[in-house]
């Protein structure tokens, strides 16, 4: 098993202080905090290679505003955007985990009225929505992710239970 896991990337730079819009990887929820010592992938000549966080506020599940203790100024901060955080593996809270969505690829999609429908490929962050990509017997479709849709999710079981709308596997 890999030694780091990749949990965020510095999405962009914010005010002259050096401080960061960081979201975090997909599926995940943000998990870095004050005091993790973070590596910044990939490397880049004259910029630092890991760096301690000094502040975080979240701004949603997912996006925080980050400041490093090793960056300074908006020139800096400006040539780190783009870089992924990297924290240790045994630094991450697994019980916070079963609840990401990240983990729920494979499980089986499960409709109210049709019964299996397929397995979760993957989730798809859109600007306006997330969809679940599901793979099912004969094709793959997209179901919105909100919860009129998705009414359970069941991390016991790993099994995603829908009450799909008539006509929407026929789209």
């Amino acid at each position: 098993m890999r030694t780091w896991a990749d949990v965020a990337v510095l999405a962009k730079s914010r005010n002259l202080d050096g401080r960061f819009v960081a979201r975090a990887a997909a599926g995940l929820p943000f998990l870095l905090e004050e005091g993790d010592v973070v590596a910044l992938v990939p490397p880049k000549l004259d910029l630092p290679r890991s760096a301690t966080i000094r502040h975080v506020t979240l701004l949603s599940d997912d996006t925080a505003e980050i400041q490093f203790e090793e960056v300074g100024d908006a020139g800096t901060a400006y040539e780190m955007v783009g870089m992924h955080c990297l924290i240790k593996r045994d630094l991450i809270d697994i019980d916070e985990l079963l609840h990401a969505p990240a983990l729920w690829e494979g499980w089986p999609i499960i409709d109210d009225s049709l019964g299996q429908i397929g397995v979760l490929e993957t989730i798809v962050e859109n600007p306006g929505q997330t969809l679940l990509e599901v793979r099912g017997p004969d094709k793959s479709f997209l179901i919105p992710y909100v919860d009129e849709i998705v009414h359970t999710v069941d991390f016991e079981n790993q099994s995603i239970f829908v009450a799909l709308p008539k006509g929407l596997l026929e789209l």
